[in-house]
């Protein structure tokens, strides 16, 4: 993988450099590291405000506004018309259309002279990539960019629009107080070199990701672990626990830390956050496998979303329901 991975790009608020993929160790984030109160504060309301920023920007998450499947030989239309294949809600009638060819390629043929820009340029047409280490080539018009993703491998294309109203009517983000019992210093057990784990999608997809390892802490008494994934530089954690569905979201939630240091990892729960399908129904989000379905109340980090009523909200479990079962 490169230095800015798919995930990397959509799923890490915080550990970027906002704008850009650069990246730079949180020194506060590593194994022994002595935080003062006002610095535990500062460095999760800095979070706070980061995550807010990635999460609003005009084409970020909040702005997704479809998806469409694409296929091998299939030929696409795209535009304002009801009559194109793929319908967006501004721009010309008629974009363009999207060539797959049977090797996969993708192409763009524009319409819409003028009104159109693939990355920017105006040109007749142009290839269609998921960009790499990069971002993916887009197509834009009055605002509104497509773009192709590949989720568990399935070509499709993504339609962002800041005009959505997952975006325009976002009530914001609540939290639970900030606890410094959450910010845990961690074993890091490692797991043999080259080791996967299969994880899910919200599409049923099971994909195999790199398990470098398992964190394990203490905390109130209690044993607990999570199985990490590899994200370039950084590990990265999906855990559902006691409050999934309850209060914080039902499908799970995320949490990056910092790669471990002499078989410790800081895992601070303050900045646990929620997937983007929290927020917007046209994502592809992965879920907790069954190992990081954790048995403790985490109140610690994001809550649940209280927007988004025309989103069915998971069920939750009795309070004494077996975690394997949920």
């Amino acid at each position: 993988m490169g230095a800015c991975s798919f995930w990397s790009r959509i799923l890490l608020p915080a550990a970027l450099v906002l704008g850009g993929c650069e990246r730079q160790e949180d020194l506060s984030m590593l194994p022994g590291s002595e935080l003062s109160a006002e610095s535990f504060e500062r460095l999760n309301m800095d979070w706070r405000e980061r995550r807010l920023a990635r999460l609003t920007e005009p084409h970020g998450w909040l702005s997704l506004a479809g998806l469409v499947t694409l296929r091998p030989g299939s030929l696409t239309t795209v535009g304002s018309d009801p009559g194109n294949d793929m319908v967006v809600s501004a721009g010309p009638a008629r974009w363009g259309s999207i060539r797959v060819d049977d090797d996969g390629r993708v192409r763009f043929d524009v319409a819409a002279a003028g009104e159109v820009r693939i990355d920017g340029e105006d040109v007749a047409s142009a290839e269609m990539t998921l960009g790499g280490e990069g971002d993916p080539v887009h197509v834009e018009a009055d605002g509104i960019r497509i773009h192709l993703v590949s989720p568990g491998g399935q070509l499709a294309l993504r339609v962002r629009d800041p005009r959505a109203s997952t975006r325009t009517e976002f009530v914001g983000l609540e939290y639970y107080p900030l606890d410094p019992d959450w910010r845990v210093d961690a074993e890091f057990i490692p797991h043999p070199a080259g080791s996967t784990m299969q994880v899910a999608n919200v599409m049923g997809q099971l994909i195999e990701e790199p398990n470098p390892g398992i964190a394990r802490f203490v905390h109130e008494g209690k044993t607990l672990s999570l199985e990490a994934v590899l994200e370039d530089d950084k590990l990265f954690f999906i855990f559902a626990d006691r409050t999934s569905g309850r209060e914080t979201y039902g499908l799970g939630r995320f949490l990056y830390a910092e790669l471990p240091r002499d078989g410790r990892v800081v895992l601070d729960f303050n900045q646990a956050y929620n997937p983007p399908c929290a927020f917007n129904a046209y994502t592809t989000c992965p879920l907790p496998p069954q190992s990081n379905r954790v048995d403790a109340w985490i109140r610690a980090g994001e809550l649940q979303y209280s927007g988004m009523p025309g989103l069915e909200k998971p069920r939750a479990l009795p309070a004494d329901a077996a975690l394997s079962g949920f």
